[in-house]
């Protein structure tokens, strides 16, 4: 039952830090589910304030990255079709063999977003900046976390590894 435990953690903990990019999975509370499963291994016990602080922060991040974005674009005069664009651009640029498709993707789907919005290219161009920057302060500060609690995650795993064996 432990090593389906881990199991069950590491995918957790790996699926957390590919939310980290993926809209559809939300990364840092992906992450915190493999640590809670850790917890419910013999040879670790996780304090409940670790995870009661942990989770906190992971809802935290959470609510952040839907806050974020939108200051980006709307500190840039972007739209809410922007931020839409963002989102379908990130996708299309992850499943694209473009190089820094990832990144590329993002900032070319506010624009266009916002070209839809409003025919004025300088207006666009400088919302779908505030867009792209929004999204990437958003993507990197859900990373830093995951990967923050794939760290603990690998650290408690490695400090009990012992007693199962």
């Amino acid at each position: 039952m432990e090593i389906f435990l881990v199991s069950v953690g590491v995918i957790l903990m790996i699926l957390g830090v590919l939310g980290s990019f993926l809209p559809v999975l939300p990364g840092p509370l992906t992450s915190w589910f493999g640590l809670l499963v850790l917890h419910f291994t013999e040879g670790v016990q996780l304090s409940n304030t670790f995870l009661i602080v942990t989770l906190l922060f992971a809802i935290f991040i959470y609510v952040l990255d839907y806050i974020i974005p939108a200051i980006g674009t709307k500190r840039f005069g972007g739209s809410k079709e922007g931020m839409i664009g963002t989102t379908l651009g990130l996708v299309i640029g992850l499943i694209t063999p473009i190089p820094f498709g990832i990144i590329i993707g993002p900032f070319i789907g506010a624009l266009v977003g916002e070209m839809v919005h409003r025919n004025d290219i300088n207006k666009a161009l400088k919302a779908a900046f505030g867009s792209f920057l929004g999204f990437i302060a958003s993507t990197f500060l859900k990373f830093i976390v995951t990967v923050v609690y794939l760290g603990l995650f690998i650290a408690k795993l490695t400090e009990h590894n012992a007693s199962w064996f």
